[in-house]
């Protein structure tokens, strides 16, 4: 069985470490860049419900079905960990197979477009093939939410299906769920995709 431990996993652009609960501050300044919780496709913390999201995402992971993580901006003067820019994490974790779905995951209007998503989604996927030896890892998203659903065709997975009436929003409708995902034997060809896009960033 393979044990899913914190861990921070550093990038071009991004770094992605274990999240805190002192990360709240900088976590409801990343949400309020862009308003991002009134976008009502999406399940983004409002700033006055971060720490209760925190909080909950913590609690799965001390479960052992999610990893959770903040991300970070690389700093461009020191090369360390800079300002928090959003949250990503591993969940519905199956450490039997082991399988996991990379979700849950925003980022700050004003770095959108500008490579912190593929930077964020290449550290990922490469420690869940080449380190944690996943066969598989899924991406789910809102069947109306268009940009998350072409970022994760970008990315070179593919779609599985949809489940229908799959799960209930925040305010009570129900949703469609598009899934996709990455087989071991695409990753190699995922990987040199990812790595040609941040190449182009440079």
């Amino acid at each position: 069985m393979t044990h899913f431990e914190p861990l921070t996993l550093t990038g071009k652009h991004v770094i992605l470490e274990p999240l805190r609960r002192d990360h709240h501050d900088g976590l409801v300044t990343a949400t309020q860049d862009g308003e991002l919780w009134g976008l009502w496709y999406t399940s983004v913390p409002t700033p006055r419900g971060m720490a209760a999201e925190i909080d909950r995402r913590l609690a799965l992971q001390e479960q052992g079905s999610m990893l959770p993580f903040t991300t970070r901006l690389i700093d461009p003067v020191s090369g360390g960990p800079g300002r928090i820019i959003g949250m990503t994490t591993y969940m519905n974790i199956d450490a039997g197979t082991p399988r996991v779905e990379i979700g849950s995951t925003w980022n700050a209007a004003s770095v959108q477009g500008t490579g912190t998503n593929p930077d964020s989604k290449l550290l990922l996927l490469r420690h869940a093939f080449e380190t944690l030896g996943c066969p598989a890892v899924e991406f789910r998203t809102h069947w109306l939410n268009h940009q998350s659903r072409e970022a994760i065709s970008r990315l070179g997975a593919k779609q599985d299906g949809v489940l229908r009436n799959h799960s209930r929003t925040a305010d009570g409708v129900l949703r469609d769920t598009v899934v996709f995902s990455i087989l071991e034997h695409e990753w190699p060809m995922v990987r040199n995709g990812l790595e040609y896009r941040l190449g182009k960033d440079a």
